[in-house]
């Protein structure tokens, strides 16, 4: 078969949804997942294909859990993840032959952030937990002024979602009672957090500290009233001193090969691992 008939066979099974593996089309890698990782993944992308023009690297966002059914379908090469596989994920996985392999490519800091006219620029744990749990729901009530806070949150199908539920409103005991305010606006996206942050001075949300932006103020965080407050930097996420902090994840079924392998390597490279860094994430080597 010719390279011409099979780049419109690849463009055809992309267009109707058809899993496309490295044994169909070994010059293609499919690499979906989450939303806090899709501009480090197209960044990697962007310089893997400088290396590697005959390889074709599509990326895109939607979630974790996204990322997460993608991979145990079988429609993805690569799954970016914001958190780790849950049991159930695991048993699907089992149950299709499916053997997920875990890495760790990047650390990243989950920034808290509100519109720049907010006078409110930093609090604690236990003032986050209030806010997103809707008990506290005015500004005044954590220094700021008196108007109304409106809670923004990610998707139910987000890893950042799910961490922050975990790590903050539920103290880190995973499988805790607490849930988000039912009055939060759930958002698409870490971008459209941003952007209605961006114009909505009443606004609180949250996302990872690569979309951090100018047009939003990010709030220093305690652990507790006695803690100090801090800022989610690469040097604080690093130090372990920021309070809400994580590992970013990539899967793949198995041990990779091919040229997903050689993606990889280049993630972990000294040039992937400075995209890490220059997309504001920390690396890992």
């Amino acid at each position: 078969m010719n390279k011409p008939f099979t780049a419109v066979l690849l463009v055809a099974a992309l267009c109707l949804g058809a899993a496309v593996t490295p044994a169909e089309a070994k010059n293609s890698i499919q690499i979906k997942g989450s939303d806090t990782m899709v501009n480090l993944g197209q960044a990697w992308a962007e310089a893997f294909n400088r290396i590697r023009p005959e390889v074709n690297v599509a990326v895109t966002g939607g979630g974790s859990g996204t990322g997460i059914a993608a991979l145990l379908s079988g429609t993805c090469d690569i799954c970016e993840s914001s958190r780790a596989m849950e049991p159930r994920e695991l048993k699907v996985a089992e149950a299709k032959g499916i053997a997920p392999k875990q890495e760790i490519v990047a650390l990243d800091g989950i920034a808290v952030v509100v519109h720049p006219a907010n006078p409110v620029k930093d609090m604690t744990i236990d003032q986050l937990r209030g806010i997103f749990m809707g008990d506290i729901k005015n500004w005044k009530d954590v220094g700021g002024k008196n108007i109304p806070i409106v809670i923004l949150s990610r998707e139910v199908n987000s890893g950042t979602h799910l961490f922050f539920k975990e790590h903050v409103l539920r103290r880190g005991v995973a499988k805790g009672p607490e849930e988000f305010s039912p009055f939060a606006l759930l958002m698409p996206s870490s971008q459209a957090i941003a952007d209605e942050v961006t114009n909505n001075e009443n606004a609180i949300g949250y996302y990872g500290m690569g979309y951090i932006s100018p047009a939003q103020k990010v709030i220093a965080v305690a652990k507790d009233a006695s803690s100090p407050f801090v800022k989610p930097t690469i040097e604080n996420v690093k130090a372990n001193t920021y309070p809400i902090s994580r590992p970013l994840y990539i899967f793949t079924n198995g041990e990779p090969k091919g040229v997903i392998r050689d993606f990889m390597d280049f993630a972990f490279s000294k040039e992937g691992q400075e995209i890490v860094r220059k997309t504001d994430f920390v690396p890992v080597r």
